[in-house]
């Protein structure tokens, strides 16, 4: 940065040298007669102008350095920023608006930090030093012609307090539009199958629409901004020309001075004329760095304690507890209350519940996705708060109901989770997970490259290769959030089969619709509105009244009735 500054101030002082040679030109050389002294006088110019011309490219070469390197670490800072943002802040952040953030936010203050502050600095050089040059020559003059420069930078500033609201807008216009696209383009197959396009187009529209009045309103600013500064300017020549002209008919000022403030006036002209230009540049850089720094400055409400417990591998054995917690989400819905849960190292819990009722949220807290208001959850007697996040969540395993694939190579997807793993292992996991048969279908087997979110792949297929994914990392608590939902019955038994292997030796909680999926568990939970109404084990809950037996009684309500027993059908049932 003062490598450029220096370069700049010497090649801006460097321009003085023109209207200089254009006063000796005509005052000692033309009047005179000397024209002995022109070849001198072009060759100093000649000098000037490739010595101005060096430290003009320096200074773009270090602009354009400072620029890069301050854009590279902040869009390192953002990304950063978004691995350690909690899952509180995706509940309500927007793909399109923080992709907007990253790109065009980030690219507007490179440009400015790069080469638009240097402007804006060039631009007081050049009226310091002019006005300096021109004052040297005669003061009066000078107080004289530059009496609307006051008024231009009035002017400008005010035009700058009405342009920066607009471009804050414009930004936010355009991450509403980059938000649309984006929720399109990932939701095209709903919107295909609604047909609903025309909609969408319409939706899309009334976005575009406001986008264009920004920049309308913009423009408008800038239509009626222009214009007055080309008077104002045009002012300041018209005073030079009418009191400079008088002064040199006076003798009070020489022909070839007249000549170098001309010069020398629109050097000063040039730049405030550009004030526009450099101040519009500002206020998008400065719109945008705003909404950079809202990302920055966010605050983390799950992070790491001063000096967090490690988990090491060989001292984790996956013994869980919940006592008395109590969770309620930022709007204040309540979530869960007061839940108490014991799971032994190697035990696994099964819990059942309608939507809404609190199944992923105790496993959330479980993975301090968020923090509980009361009670404490801990993991081999350690309070889960006090652990290292990455420690914690690198014991535990996660299929989600709704998998997401990256767009790579199923060999990649796979071992995503792991460092330095084999091939052997891969192969192993897919196993298990019943997904290696269909693998080799493919044309390019394990590095076969998925689509963007998986397309290409069949629900079920995605599914078991996010179970492969998670059984490879050999987690010491492996939770399954109705991990086989998009999976045909056959294919669920064989991926409880492969479970029980995997299950041997880890803390396994399983969240399932389906009682198929629970009924092997130690203890399974039964939740509604954030409440346990029931627990026990699969054997005792069908034999009670209440919600298990309810949806166990509806799961197999298609099964012939021959007379038999409640308790004979039921201990069929458990037996199929």
């Amino acid at each position: 940065m003062v490598a450029s500054i220096v370069c700049l101030m010497i090649a801006t002082a460097l321009g003085l040298v023109y209207p200089n040679m254009l006063r000796i030109l005509i005052d000692d050389v033309i009047k005179p007669g000397e024209y002995d002294a022109v070849p001198a006088l072009s060759l100093t110019v000649v000098g000037v102008v490739v010595l101005k011309g060096t430290l003009q490219f320096l200074h773009g070469f270090f602009g354009g350095r400072l620029g890069n390197r301050v854009a590279f670490r902040l869009r390192n800072a953002c990304y950063e920023k978004l691995q350690t943002l909690s899952f509180q802040y995706y509940d309500t952040a927007r793909t399109g608006d923080l992709m907007s953030r990253l790109t065009a936010d980030l690219e507007a203050l490179r440009n400015f930090i790069g080469f638009g502050f240097a402007q804006i600095l060039n631009m007081f050089l050049m009226v310091g030093f002019g006005a300096a040059m021109m004052m040297s020559m005669s003061w009066q003059l000078t107080l004289l012609t530059m009496v609307t420069i006051p008024v231009l930078a009035l002017t400008a500033v005010r035009f700058e307090k009405l342009i920066h609201p607009a471009f804050r807008e414009m930004r936010q216009a355009m991450s509403d539009l980059t938000t649309a696209v984006q929720e399109n383009i990932t939701g095209v197959r709903t919107v295909k199958s609604f047909a609903r396009e025309s909609h969408e187009m319409d939706k899309f529209s009334i976005r575009s629409e406001a986008y264009k009045t920004n920049q309308i309103g913009a423009s408008n600013l800038w239509g009626r901004y222009f214009p007055i500064m080309e008077i104002l300017a045009s002012l300041c020549v018209v005073i030079l020309l009418v009191v400079g002209g008088r002064m040199v008919i006076q003798g009070s000022l020489s022909l070839g001075e007249l000549v170098a403030f001309f010069s020398m006036i629109w050097y000063i002209i040039g730049p405030m004329w550009g004030l526009g230009f450099h101040i519009n540049n500002y206020t998008q850089s400065k719109a945008s760095g705003e909404r950079l720094i809202e990302l920055l400055n966010h605050y983390v409400h799950v992070k790491d304690v001063e000096a967090p417990v490690v988990l090491e591998p060989e001292h984790v054995k996956g013994h869980v507890r919940f006592e008395h917690v109590t969770f309620h989400y930022a709007d204040k819905t309540p979530a869960l209350t007061n839940i108490n849960l014991n799971a032994p190292a190697g035990s696994v819990i099964g819990l059942l519940g309608g939507t809404g009722s609190g199944k992923s949220t105790i496993i959330q807290l479980l993975m301090r996705a968020y923090h509980a208001q009361s009670g404490t959850i801990s993991i081999d007697g350690i309070d889960i708060k006090n652990m290292s996040l990455e420690s914690l969540r690198r014991h535990i395993a996660t299929v989600f109901q709704e998998t997401f694939l990256f767009s790579c190579s199923i060999r990649d997807n796979i071992a995503y989770g792991v460092k330095d793993v084999t091939m052997d292992d891969i192969i192993h996991a897919a196993k298990l997970a019943k997904a290696h048969d269909f693998i080799m279908e493919m044309p390019e087997g394990y590095e076969t490259v998925v689509g963007e979110r998986g397309m290409g792949l069949s629900g079920g297929q995605k599914q078991r290769i996010a179970i492969a994914r998670a059984l490879l990392k050999n987690p010491k608590i492996l939770i399954l959030d109705d991990a086989t939902s998009a999976v045909d019955m056959e294919t669920e038994h064989e991926i409880q089969a492969g479970f029980k292997e995997v299950m041997a030796g880890r803390t396994t909680f399983i969240i399932a619709h389906r009682i198929s999926s629970l009924r092997h568990a130690d203890e399974i939970l039964v939740l509604d509105k954030g409440l346990v109404v029931q627990r026990g084990r699969h054997d005792d809950l069908i034999r009670q009244p209440g919600p298990y037996q309810d949806t166990y009684n509806i799961q197999y309500a298609d099964r012939p009735n021959t007379g038999e027993t409640k308790s004979v059908q039921v201990e069929r049932g458990v037996a199929q």
